[in-house]
């Protein structure tokens, strides 16, 4: 159960990444982190060495893995894994979870229901069949208080001590206080947000842009162009957001247009290195075998095409982009098709 104090608990993290260990390293400011691993090459290295793949890791850290030690130990867990195995790692803690526990998780992806078919041999997609993760929480487990954490949020800087903040969104008050503060300290800040499938989309949507924007530098190009791309995109991710369910609002804040412009700036962001080694020569099959970890972009893209196709939406950036990784568009020409793109408006969603 959830203690009286929530600084008495000990909180868990699934999922020794370079985010799952900033995660761990910000709440092991304010109490005892659990943080699992699935190699126990990993655990003994959190253990023994008090670092996982040379990031250190704060004293208050401690290695395991062992789901339900994590579940019967922890009541307030924070996932951080990539999309791919989201559901597989639920899945194998869903047995060791009770209604009381809360789960917030970092994941900035979705999921897919395929039912037998694979995502290329489908041509449109319907918003039933994609999950957020906290969506594929709640399916998969009896959890019922659930979160996420969204915003600007480069690992490499959060471990590095520099300031930054970040969201959590619930449904649940009760989910976003506990939240914040477990989170919150000096160098990095809590908002809150009741809008969970908004803040959800907007971390996943954004490396759609992110892919592009690297692309760009890629290419040579500078701010100007870079600043048409952001804010077109901006635009993009508010009629998908607003097709999948969420709210306008939610783009606007720290996890949107905050966690744009810094992915879309930074070559921290695996989505925004992708699109820029893309730009580079190199294909999309040579860089990701090369990534140690995943970028969520490319399935993104996937999806979103098939969504936009399906609910009419307009979206340029996502298509093009689409037909770069998986059409073999040149990225010269991409742009060129871009520039000729028929806009009109500039805002049309308020």
């Amino acid at each position: 159960m959830t203690s009286n104090n929530i600084y008495d608990m000990t909180v868990g993290v699934i999922g020794a990444g370079s985010f799952g260990c900033a995660v761990a390293n910000i709440l092991a400011e304010n109490v005892p982190v659990l943080l699992y691993a699935r190699t126990q090459k990993l655990v003994n290295q959190i253990q023994q060495e008090h670092q996982a793949r040379n990031i250190p890791l704060h004293s208050n850290v401690t290695g395991t893995g062992d789901l339900e030690l994590v579940a019967n130990t922890c009541s307030v867990i924070f996932p951080v894994v990539p999309s791919s195995n989201f559901r597989s790692m639920i899945s194998d803690l869903s047995p060791y979870l009770k209604p009381y526990h809360i789960l917030i998780h970092g994941t900035k992806g979705f999921e897919v229901q395929l039912n037998g078919h694979t995502l290329d041999q489908l041509k449109t997609l319907h918003k039933d069949q994609v999950y957020t993760m906290s969506e594929l929480i709640r399916h998969e487990s009896q959890a019922v208080r659930v979160g996420c954490l969204a915003g600007p949020n480069l690992a490499k800087e959060i471990n590095e001590l520099q300031p930054a903040a970040t969201v959590v969104a619930s449904h649940f008050d009760e989910v976003i206080d506990i939240g914040q503060k477990l989170l919150k300290s000096d160098r990095f800040g809590v908002f809150g947000n009741n809008d969970l499938i908004g803040i959800e989309l907007c971390g996943v949507l954004k490396n759609i842009i992110a892919v592009g924007a690297g692309a760009l530098s890629g290419l040579g190009y500078g701010d100007n162009t870079k600043g048409l791309l952001i804010s077109r995109g901006m635009v993009e991710l508010i009629y998908l957001g607003r097709a999948l369910g969420g709210n306008v609002e939610a783009f606007l804040g720290l996890a949107g247009v905050g966690d744009l412009v810094t992915t879309c700036s930074s070559n921290l962001s695996r989505n925004f290195t992708l699109g820029y080694r893309l730009a580079k020569g190199e294909s999309l099959s040579e860089i990701l075998d090369s990534m140690e970890e995943v970028a969520e972009g490319v399935n993104t893209i996937k999806i979103a095409k098939k969504l936009s196709d399906n609910y009419r939406i307009r979206t340029p950036i996502t298509n093009t982009l689409y037909q770069v990784l998986f059409e073999d568009l040149s990225l010269d020409v991409g742009l060129h098709q871009l520039m000729k793109y028929p806009f009109s408006q500039d805002i049309d969603f308020l």
